[in-house]
């Protein structure tokens, strides 16, 4: 990382969290940095740096250690995101929609026979053969994408269990994963708001399958595909939470993506400067007209903006950050955050791209990746246009009596 970046965007870490950030970029270092490229270009999960990412205990960062965590904060884990999308998005990916998607929403919102059933496998990441035990979040559906809310898997209940059919979309991790939280609709005339349950599910449930990985445009490596529901039998105390939170999961869901967004932002901030990064390195080296381009201004002042930009970025996912681990109400500035970081790192990226010029559109350099990656955080977990739509109601209330 360039001197000049490292003074002006770090600010106010306490020492534990330098030593997250410092064991973050050893672990990129040698288990991602080297095979970001490769892995891309074979569309194949890391599996090495999951399982790096186990043995340091960062797949449970912010679980307690009663439940077999780290007990580390939040913005502790938005750092190592931060760490591990400066030279892999996709990795960076994966990792965060674990955490916050497949492990956050268990711990937070399940029973504590759920919490104690799951949550310190889920936390551990590996099983004694050394396969991956991950988590996987359902609530996208072909059918369901901005408009959460319409759920069209159903849950029915039959007796002494749930039978499950329907099919999620755009799941992360599901090939890895041990457990998946999902969302069904539970009934057919609710009260408004409602209607919507969270179920827990192992992956090895007889009618649970899970379809072949989509070919991306960018993300490559990270393990996304569909999940079916084919009269998927589960025991009634499957209920997320316990059987009062039947037809009230969509909120815990809600909840969830709100926590994730700081994840996302965090995405965000790590590709843009990643590819800042690569931008200044090639200023600075490159020589036409007989000098370093960094010295004409048109190039360094679209550094400048780089710079400028990503700082500004990095408070508001930093802020964010530390609002949830203040136990404040952190959705504004968590969507905030999300989406200028998501934003940033796509200017950024397509602004390395023009630094290096010919060789920066070429599967060569990182930064096309980078570019390729970058657009995912501008639609997943809330799209751009659903951030100004939270972030716009936020500010100006409910209008529709005035």
């Amino acid at each position: 990382m360039s001197q000049v970046a490292e003074t002006v965007t770090n600010f106010d870490l306490t020492e534990e969290q330098q030593q997250v950030r410092e064991a973050a970029r050893q672990l990129v270092k040698e288990k991602v940095a080297p095979f970001a490229q490769e892995l891309d270009d074979k569309n194949e999960f890391n599996h090495e740096a999951f399982k790096a990412l186990a043995e340091m205990g960062f797949l449970g960062i912010t679980v307690s250690p009663d439940y077999g965590g780290s007990g580390f904060d939040t913005l502790s884990y938005a750092i190592v995101v931060e760490e591990i999308a400066r030279f892999c998005a996709s990795t960076a990916l994966g990792y965060a929609a674990h955490v916050s998607l497949g492990l956050t929403p268990v711990y937070l919102f399940g029973t504590e026979e759920q919490k104690r059933k799951y949550v310190p496998q889920l936390c551990k990441g590996m099983d004694d053969n050394g396969k991956l035990t991950l988590g996987c979040f359902g609530l996208t559906e072909p059918g369901a994408g901005s408009d959460a809310g319409g759920t069209k898997t159903r849950a029915e209940r039959k007796g002494d269990h749930w039978l499950v059919n329907g099919r999620k979309a755009w799941i992360t991790n599901p090939h890895y994963s041990k457990t998946c939280i999902f969302t069904a609709r539970s009934n057919d005339k609710p009260a408004k708001g409602k209607g919507i349950t969270a179920f827990i599910a192992e992956l090895n449930t007889p009618g649970f399958k899970v379809e072949p990985k989509e070919n991306k445009l960018g993300m490559r490596s990270s393990d996304t595909a569909q999940l079916v529901f084919e009269d998927m039998k589960l025991p009634l105390d499957a209920v997320a939470g316990g059987m009062e939170q039947v037809d009230v999961g969509f909120e815990k869901f809600m909840k969830t993506l709100a926590g994730g967004r700081i994840s996302i932002g965090a995405l965000g901030l790590g590709i843009a400067q990643g590819a800042y990064e690569r931008a200044l390195d090639y200023a600075r080296q490159r020589k036409q007209f007989g000098q370093a381009i960094g010295n004409f201004q048109g190039v360094a002042f679209m550094l400048a903006d780089m710079a400028m930009e990503i700082s500004a970025a990095r408070h508001l996912v930093y802020h964010a950050a530390r609002m949830r681990d203040a136990g404040r109400d952190f959705t504004m500035e968590g969507s905030m955050a999300k989406l200028y970081a998501s934003e940033v790192a796509m200017k950024t990226c397509t602004n390395a791209i023009q630094v290096l010029g010919g060789v920066g559109y070429t599967r060569e350099y990182d930064v096309e990746r980078m570019l390729r990656d970058a657009k995912l955080c501008e639609i997943g977990e809330g799209t751009s246009e659903v951030q100004r739509l939270v972030i716009s109601r936020k500010i100006l209330g409910d209008l529709r009596n005035v």
